[in-house]
């Protein structure tokens, strides 16, 4: 079995046996190879009731939520990981969020896709149009996406929020980690992973 992407990168910062929460947890993908090659015990959100129902059918201990309304059903440091793929720009309320995720887990681990994209700033500036592309493919006036954002805006949002990130890593939209992305991230990467902790 193929594994996508992204999951596989996220998986190698993720420990055996450990507790992990998917926030936004479609189809239960992530959690259950976690769960089958890891042995992690894991837990999904999700409002969506088809991603619901195939997260029941693939065996994902899975709980109906709106994210908008917080993460207060789990204690402080409940959890090991924290995982938030494609969805914090979704939400109504990405501060809050990010800091209830590091409030109920020792680790955040966060993917966005980068406003900021070169061919996206080619679409606004020169056509002067909301940026349609392969990783955000609908129209604006469709879209799920209500809180897009840059690199530089996550990371400055991390700093007031007095979170410190350990690890970033800035690919294309195959996920590849490529040289020149390394020296100019904010322009040439599609989407960002990171690793969160709070600032002791």
């Amino acid at each position: 079995m193929s594994i996508r992407p992204d999951i596989a990168l996220i998986k190698k910062w993720i420990k055996p046996h450990s507790r992990v929460l998917d926030l936004g947890c479609g189809d239960g993908t992530l959690l259950q190879l976690l769960r089958d090659e890891l042995q992690v015990e894991g837990y999904g959100l999700e409002i969506d009731p088809e991603n619901i129902i195939q997260c029941v059918h693939n065996g994902v201990n899975v709980i109906q939520q709106d994210l908008d309304q917080g993460l207060n059903n789990f204690h402080d440091q409940a959890f090991d990981y924290v995982i938030m793929t494609q969805t914090l720009q979704a939400v109504n309320f990405p501060d809050r969020l990010l800091q209830e995720m590091l409030r109920v887990g020792h680790e955040g681990i966060v993917t966005i896709p980068n406003f900021a994209y070169w061919k996206n700033r080619l679409q606004i500036g020169l056509a002067g149009h909301m940026p349609v592309s392969r990783h955000l493919p609908a129209a604006w006036y469709e879209t799920e996406n209500i809180h897009l954002c840059t690199l530089n805006d996550f990371e400055d949002l991390c700093r007031k929020l007095n979170i410190r990130i350990q690890e970033r890593l800035v690919v294309d939209y195959a996920h590849r980690d490529q040289p020149v992305i390394r020296y100019f991230p904010n322009i040439l990467g599609e989407i960002a992973l990171y690793r969160c902790t709070r600032n002791l």
